[in-house]
């Protein structure tokens, strides 16, 4: 006849252990105990011990034994056909963090200004999805002193892009580190179609006259943009458009005859995939150091180091 179940109190979750579990399962698939302590390489007395503490655990029984050896009772079956799915549920888990401890998935959030974005960025994105499809990449542009905030609070991996410089206050209130990947130059683009898109010889004075493309008030590339005016003797244009987005920048340069201030290695791609004219006034000097920075209190996630050497 069939096992009756008795009235008995509610089980509890937290009185529940996971090595008694996969000690049940493995009984549960086996003919005998001795076979399933076999496979799991230890004693039948422990096997035996495990399980007794198992139905103790639960206040019921889950074999009944006789001479022919053990059967599964009506709460072994339950226990048996629920048991499965969560040591299957246990084997994914273990693989995810098995991959999330290699870098092999996992989330990687990148803040990124114009230097970076363009080329550098894209190049190293492709490389980590070619070596690790599974991890997901989310890019954010914004100001420097938005993403750095970012960074500091946690939203952000990882900032790739200009480096700041050492002394700004937000560097010196929180622990970053940063590291330089390659330093860059300074140019000016305009538009293919643009007047003194073919001229040779040009000045600063000569581009004063056009429309003017500039970072933001509070950006460092401001900054540097005036200072870099300044010692030329010039003053600031009088007709200026303040923005950093990439899009809206290229768009206007295409549309217009603006003027714009842009990295040399950023330049470069632009030029060759025919958007932008980089117009001859010389060599401006440096834009500083192109590379990424990463909270230096905090170790870096799996993935994020991935990453950290896809842009190495």
């Amino acid at each position: 006849m069939p096992h009756k179940a008795p009235s008995l109190p509610p089980v509890s979750l937290h009185r529940l252990k996971l090595r008694p579990l996969l000690i049940f399962e493995r009984v549960f698939n086996s003919p005998s105990i001795a076979s399933a302590a076999r496979e799991l390489n230890m004693s039948q007395s422990a096997v035996t011990k495990a399980i007794q503490e198992l139905e103790a655990s639960l206040d019921v029984p889950l074999f009944e034994r006789s001479n022919r050896g053990t059967a599964p009772t009506c709460y072994g079956v339950l226990l048996g056909e629920r048991v499965r799915t969560v040591i299957s549920e246990l084997r994914y888990l273990t693989d995810e963090l098995n991959s999330f401890r290699s870098g092999e998935s996992g989330h990687v959030i990148v803040g990124t200004l114009i230097s970076a974005s363009a080329q550098l960025l894209p190049k190293a994105i492709l490389k980590l999805k070619k070596l690790v499809p599974d991890v997901l990449v989310t890019v954010r542009e914004g100001p420097n002193e938005q993403l750095f905030h970012e960074l500091a609070n946690g939203e952000l991996d990882i900032v790739v892009g200009r480096l700041p410089e050492a002394n700004l206050p937000l560097m010196r209130r929180f622990p970053f580190s940063h590291t330089v990947l390659y330093p860059d130059e300074i140019c000016v683009v305009a538009g293919r179609k643009h007047p003194l898109a073919r001229r040779k010889g040009l000045g600063l004075p000569d581009l004063l006259g056009y429309p003017w493309i500039l970072p933001l008030r509070e950006s460092p590339a401001r900054a540097m943009t005036e200072k870099l005016l300044q010692d030329t003797g010039l003053s600031m244009p009088r007709n200026i458009t303040e923005s950093l987005s990439l899009v809206t920048n290229i768009g206007l340069l295409q549309d217009s005859a603006s003027i714009l201030f842009m990295p040399l290695a950023a330049a470069r791609h632009f030029q060759r995939l025919g958007l932008v004219a980089i117009l001859n006034v010389g060599q401006l000097g440096k834009f500083g150091d192109v590379g990424y920075t990463v909270r230096a209190d905090r170790l870096p996630t799996p993935a994020t180091q991935r990453f950290m050497e896809c842009l190495r």
